[in-house]
């Protein structure tokens, strides 16, 4: 009985939009158990990828509402499915595994998870490459853009931070796996910053803590120190941003290997290096995540089709020759997460 339930668990989370595929080893299944008991599955699958009052539910499962809410609060507070809480007014959905429920276990890695994940890496990331639309982008760090060139707001981290009410940092999942894994990153781990419903959430259940609006704007200053992407939700109502590095986010640790990183990624820049300032000094080399510069025999080059446009080099470049100019056919984000998911799913062809 209990590998039928598993099944019908995983059939369920691949027609979410982010699909959650099968493989020939059966890892998914192993990752599926130890994630959750046969009770959770069932309830898990009584619900939809929209938020949906307690009400709702009730009346779907059939289950007295206090019994309801204190399983569904459980499931939320081990990062299974998604709550969405404004005061005592609860919203409850389904969760896709990456990005959700996979972020959300914080808290419960171990070695034996982390393992298991990594083998299902590439199955889940054909899976999210199906779905066309990126949930997350790159936009470049602030000292990197121009005052004298004005960029669109849903590209300026500093405009999407600005008027936040509810900010939450919390570990790194990315660096923290790479840790368990033997892997351990020197950089800062406390980096990872959620907003909105997605900080409540981090903050509910353990794994973040709030801070302000200028804590947070230091947390970023600090990623731009350490030479991190910031990678945050791709919309314009910000939901989280990420800091990532090339040895631990996956984007960046597969994306390095491709002759084209440009085009695995959402972003609206590219970096320009003016030959006749650049001195060829190198100091560019070493601020790069994703191998996009080389030296050439008198000025550093921009190996085309590699950059992802962080503006990391730009920030570093004491010659001051490198700019980042817009990359053509960019278009805005979707409005919000919600909107990211539909269009996922619709490409996937699970609406």
């Amino acid at each position: 009985m209990s590998e039928e339930i598993y099944e019908r668990l995983r059939e369920f989370m691949d027609k979410l939009p982010g699909g959650y595929p099968k493989t020939p080893s059966g890892v998914e299944m192993k990752i599926l158990k130890k994630l959750f008991r046969e009770e959770d599955a069932e309830l898990v699958m009584k619900l939809t990828r929209r938020p949906e009052e307690l009400s709702s539910v009730a009346k779907r499962t059939g289950i007295p509402r206090d019994q309801l809410e204190r399983r569904l609060d459980d499931l939320a507070a081990r990062g299974l499915i998604f709550r969405e809480r404004t005061g005592d007014r609860k919203k409850y959905m389904a969760l896709h595994f990456v990005v959700g429920v996979y972020e959300f276990q914080l808290k419960r890695l171990d070695r034996e998870f982390c393992e298991w994940f990594e083998q299902y890496l590439p199955y889940l990331a054909l899976s999210l490459r199906a779905a066309q639309v990126g949930q997350l982008r790159v936009i470049p760090v602030q000292s990197a853009l121009s005052p004298a060139k004005p960029v669109a707001p849903y590209a300026s981290v500093r405009e999407l931070v600005k008027g936040q009410e509810l900010i939450a940092v919390q570990d790194c999942i990315c660096k923290k796996e790479q840790g368990l894994l033997g892997k351990e990153c020197t950089r800062p781990h406390e980096i990872c910053l959620s907003f909105g419903q997605f900080a409540r959430g981090s903050i509910d259940h353990g794994a973040g803590r709030q801070i302000s609006v200028e804590e947070c704007l230091g947390i970023l200053d600090l990623a731009e120190k350490n030479a991190l992407v910031l990678s945050p939700s791709n919309t314009q109502e910000l939901s989280f941003i990420c800091c990532c590095c090339s040895c631990c986010c996956p984007t960046l640790r597969y994306g390095k290997y491709m002759p084209r990183p440009q085009d695995e990624v959402i972003s609206y820049f590219q970096a320009k290096i003016d030959p006749e300032l650049c001195s060829n000094c190198g100091a560019c080399l070493d601020r790069c995540q994703i191998e996009a510069l080389r030296e050439g025999e008198k000025v550093t080059e921009v190996i085309d089709g590699r950059c992802i446009g962080c503006g990391l080099c730009v920030a570093d470049c004491p010659e001051e020759a490198i700019a980042l100019e817009p990359r053509p056919g960019a278009q805005p984000p979707p409005q919000d997460m919600y909107e990211v998911w539909d269009l996922m799913a619709k490409a996937r062809g699970v609406v």
